[in-house]
Formats: C-alpha cells, structure tokens, sequence
C-alpha cells in the first residue's frame, strides 16, 4: 500500500480475531514505530508483546488492580478478565521518562504516541487490523508493576492487533479547512 493511502485512509478496527499478525507484518508494523520523531534520539519508548497465554493473565492482573473487584458481578469480572481477549495479540506501549535539560517529559510522552501512530499505520498498510486503548487500567501502577514496569515508566496505552472480523469501515471524509487556517503574526 502506498504510504500517503495508508496516512489518508487509517481507522481503527476494534472487531478482531486469529490470527495475529504474521513475522513479516509484525517487522513491518514494529519498525514503523522506531521512525517515530524523537528529539535529544532519546527512545523514550519501548514495547511489551502479549499472546497466548499471556493474554489470560494480563486479564487476571487487570482485574486485581480494579477497584472494588470484591463489588463486582461474576459477568463484570468475566468482562474484565476477557479484555485482553479483544486480539490474538496485545502490544503494551510504554513510555520511559528520561530527566533532559531539553526534553521535557511531555514530549517524550508525544515521540511514544507517534511511535504508535507510526504502528497503527503500519498496520493499517499490512492489512492488520488495530486500534489503541488507554483507561484507567493504563494508569493504574498496579497493572504497570505487574508488567515490570519501573518508577520512571508509565503505559502509554494497548494495542490491540489481530485480523479484521470484517472490512475496515471507511475513514470520514474531513475538510482539511476546518482544522487549518492561516495566521498572519498580527
């Protein structure tokens, strides 16, 4: 696919099933993130890959980190449980906060967001369906230290990726002069 079709005609695919992205596609999709602008080439960012099994016991971890979990119905836990379950495979996107006299916190936060920008594209190129979640359980520091996560890391949100159940709905058709305008300095 070319590049600028990818750029122009990316959505989100939230309906996904087996099988995962294959070896080739997953190169493709996770090389695209190490493009992601990057000032002071800090690589703030790095990347947890959950399948298999695996998916069953982030499900686990998300719901010991819920509040009030001993509140909640046997289905709401079950729900919870399943969310990883969404993809055959879960990318956990995390940001490592770096001190820099340059590079303050926030902008290392946007070179991860564009590195998973740069994913999702890829994907969407790959013909791998994909979307990005974050929520309270991407905040929560339970959910980060069950990951292995140190003090200076913070989730930046799930991806979940997987083969489209259907075909991808067609991106909205937004007018460029909405959401740009000219500034003359006065």
């Amino acid at each position: 696919m070319d590049a600028l079709d990818a750029l122009h005609n990316r959505v989100s695919v939230g309906l996904l099933t087996e099988p995962a992205p294959n070896a080739d596609q997953r190169q493709s999709i996770f090389r695209a993130a190490l493009r992601a602008a990057d000032h002071g080439n800090l690589r703030p960012w790095r990347f947890l890959v959950v399948e298999g099994p695996a998916r069953s016991r982030l499900g686990e971890v998300y719901l010991e980190a819920t509040d009030n979990k001993e509140t909640l119905s046997e289905s709401q836990q079950e729900r919870i449980l399943a969310m990883p379950l969404r993809a055959p495979l879960v990318v956990v996107a995390v940001t490592q906060l770096q001190e820099h006299p340059k590079v303050p916190f926030n902008e290392q936060r946007m070179s991860t967001a564009g590195a998973v920008q740069a994913m999702l594209t890829a994907a969407f190129a790959e013909n791998v369906g994909a979307y990005w979640r974050t929520g309270a359980l991407s905040e929560n520091r339970l959910v980060a230290r069950a990951l292995g996560l140190a003090d200076n890391e913070e989730i930046s949100g799930f991806i979940y990726m997987g083969t489209p159940a259907k075909p991808p709905r067609s991106a909205p058709d937004l007018v460029v002069e909405d959401f740009f305008a000219e500034w003359a300095g006065e």
